[in-house]
């Protein structure tokens, strides 16, 4: 499993009396080429999104509207990122099982991704990851 760890990414903030902006470049501002780009939105209270790893896909995740959180399970470690800047962007690295909860209303959630979609890179088994990260 990669080494690298979960990290909230400072982007490039340029500020502006008519409004700012914000860009992201693959391999410069992200230690990855964007092969895929997503995002969530319309998440009702109370509910969860992710809840899974992947077996070789990274990503960066902003709140581009709103705010939530994202718990990144390393396999040892838990810790929760309050993602509510549009400059912030949470680097997860392969193999951290992520969940997303706590969605404000009208919150916009910004996905780029180092793979483009593939069902048999996830992995949506707690109880497996957990497998896979301590080697059982």
């Amino acid at each position: 499993m990669n080494t690298e760890t979960c990290r909230i990414i400072n982007l490039p903030k340029i500020a502006d009396p008519r409004g700012n902006l914000t860009f992201i470049e693959g391999l410069n501002h992200i230690p990855f080429i964007i092969r895929r780009t997503y995002w969530i939105y319309d998440v009702p209270g109370g509910e969860m999104r992710g809840a899974h790893a992947y077996r070789t896909n990274e990503e960066l995740i902003i709140a581009v509207s709103g705010s939530f959180d994202v718990m990144v399970d390393t396999g040892a470690v838990r810790v929760t990122h309050s993602l509510n800047r549009s400059y912030y962007g949470l680097y997860i690295p392969i193999g951290n099982w992520r969940e997303l909860v706590n969605f404000s209303t009208n919150s916009l959630c910004l996905v780029l991704a180092s793979g483009k979609y593939d069902e048999e890179d996830y992995i949506r088994d707690y109880d497996a990851f957990k497998k896979i990260r301590t080697g059982e």
